[in-house]
């Protein structure tokens, strides 16, 4: 339930600040004061497309917030799968910058516009003229009566089924699809993949094999170089490794007299000992150097496969050709495990075709029980609402499949006079009569659901005298139980019916055309009323009259 509104900045509204309050009240005004403004800035709040343009020229955002009592109203688990902080009272905000930006907040924490919007939905109904419109929509129709049939649970219920029976045939259909292109591959990935395999192909390969070619192409070179340093270590004329010893032991003998030849004889005895194990490794080394004819072109034609596959394949390295091998194996073993996982799919799809068709079936047995109280309703309605030859029924189809509303296509039909047989509303309907069917509708709803706000917006446009105090007399019964309606209106009748009555009015200021909207007080109604019944010019006749509608409200 709306409790307060504050708006700032907002087309002509510089700034307004109103309390609202559970039950009936109206909203009265002339055209083109500022109504259409008020009720535009509730849907921006309530999450409706922000405009730049609505801007208060010369302000740099407008700022709309509104208090909601939630208390009565079942809207903690919304909170929780929002994670937003729940409380009895919901303070949501929306703010639009001159450059289009625009934020959203729910008791301060900042939430997305599909949030506000779904949140909005839950808090109030706007109900337009345009929203006539909504009766030609089946899924609306479909909508109502689940509402009046209490079908919430059963639905979510049948919606989970639903959800996942969608995704499960998605799956099935892409399964589906994938095998019938690999089974066209098939023979294509047989060989690539036996020819990935017969390569045998290792990690590291490639660079010890473009060592191992190196070395075979200059295996004299190498040899060469091996058997000059030998000789130059260990060769009969210079001899490094003799000469290394003598010196050795020249210090050695001297060592008793000279304490400092020690240390030097052994650092020399190392140095020969690690270059004599030099000389053997490059010794070692050099005789097993020899060139291979044969092992070269192994070699070369080794490496020339792997260069080719790695072309072939557009890849560069031999993980990526063991890659993709990995990737035609793990192809080649879903096409042979396809068959099996669709049929596994198409099992559970079974399944839970089966369930889907148990609670389609609740829901329609369901829908069809309270279709039968909804036509002896709205006809009880509607020939209050000046309609007495009303016929009004609902027409039940099946769908050729199942749906995220289940199996039911429903029509409301509709005959204004017994001569003609009911005919989908939408197309025979006036739109006075389409008004009013409409109102009953809202008035059922509002009974069954958990919506704490109603807005009318000029919903009795067109209607008069008793035709207009039964519309004004069925939303103030909307407004018991602690549920709240408002309606602007420009209709007396109506206006007399509000527990509180509120005015819209234009007024020039220091910083212009200012719109605003006040509530009235009990003598400043009566004059209002007065003035919608006789016009600027206020008359006592109008005034008696406007004291008697209130009397009687």
């Amino acid at each position: 339930m709306l409790k307060h509104i504050s708006i700032r900045n907002f087309a002509l509204i510089e700034r307004v600040e109103v309390d609202f309050s559970a039950g009936f009240s109206v909203i009265t005004g002339e055209t083109g004061h500022g109504k259409s403004v008020f009720l535009g800035a509730i849907s921006m709040l309530l999450g409706q497309r922000s405009d730049a343009k609505a801007i208060r020229e010369g302000a740099d955002r407008c700022v709309i917030e509104g208090c909601f009592d939630i208390s009565d109203f079942a809207m903690q688990g919304w909170f929780e799968e929002n994670d937003l902080d729940y409380d009895s009272e919901c303070i949501v905000r929306r703010e639009v910058a001159t450059s289009g930006r625009s934020r959203a907040f729910v008791n301060d924490t900042p939430v997305s516009v599909s949030q506000l919007k779904e949140l909005g939905t839950r808090l109030v109904d706007i109900h337009s003229q345009h929203q006539n419109l909504l009766l030609g929509d089946r899924n609306y129709q479909l909508r109502v009566l689940d509402v009046l049939s209490g079908n919430k649970v059963l639905l979510g219920n049948y919606k989970e089924r639903y959800d996942e029976y969608r995704a499960l045939n998605g799956e099935l259909k892409k399964l589906k699809e994938v095998l019938e292109n690999s089974r066209r591959d098939e023979e294509w990935l047989r060989f690539q993949l036996e020819e990935l395999e017969d390569a045998k192909l290792s990690e590291g390969e490639v660079e010890a094999l473009e060592q191992e070619m190196s070395e075979l192409s200059h295996a004299e070179e190498i040899q060469a170089a091996l058997y000059g340093a030998y000789n130059g270590i260990n060769g009969d004329e210079n001899n490094l490794l003799q000469a290394l010893r003598e010196s050795s032991n020249f210090l050695s003998r001297i060592s008793s007299h000279y304490a400092a030849a020690s240390e030097m004889s052994e650092r020399l005895e190392n140095c020969y000992i690690e270059l004599k194990d030099c000389c053997c490794e490059i010794e070692q080394r050099a005789e097993r150097v020899q060139y291979s004819p044969d092992r070269l072109d192994f070699v070369e034609r080794r490496l020339a496969m792997i260069y080719d596959l790695q072309k072939k394949h557009r890849v560069d390295s031999v993980s990526a050709l063991m890659a993709l091998a990995a990737d035609f194996s793990s192809r080649l073993d879903k096409i042979e495990c396809g068959d099996d996982d669709i049929r596994t799919l198409e099992r559970r799809i079974d399944a839970l075709g089966k369930e889907l068709t148990s609670l389609a079936g609740e829901i329609t047995k369901s829908r069809k029980e309270s279709a039968m109280h909804l036509q002896k309703e709205m006809v009880a309605i509607l020939v209050n609402l000046g309609m007495p030859m009303i016929r009004f029924e609902v027409d039940f189809a099946t769908t050729d499949g199942f749906t995220s509303l289940g199996c039911d296509v429903i029509t409301f039909l509709f005959s204004a006079n017994s001569s003609s047989a009911p005919q989908p509303l939408c197309d025979v309907a006036s739109g006075g009569e389409m008004a009013r069917v409409m109102l009953a509708l809202k008035s059922l709803v509002a009974s069954n659901g958990s919506q704490p706000t109603l807005i009318f917006d000029e919903v009795d446009t067109g209607v008069s005298g008793v035709l207009a105090e039964r519309m004004g007399r069925m939303m103030q019964q909307m407004g018991c139980a602690n549920r709240q309606v408002l309606s602007i209106t420009h209709l007396p009748q109506v206006a007399a019916l509000g527990t509180r009555h509120y005015k819209v009015h234009k007024e020039e200021t220091a910083n212009g055309t200012v719109t605003d909207i006040i509530e009235l007080a009990q003598q400043e109604r009566v004059r209002e009323i007065a003035q919608m019944m006789s016009g600027e010019v206020l008359t006592d006749a109008a005034m008696n009259a406007a004291n008697l509608l209130l009397s009687q409200s």
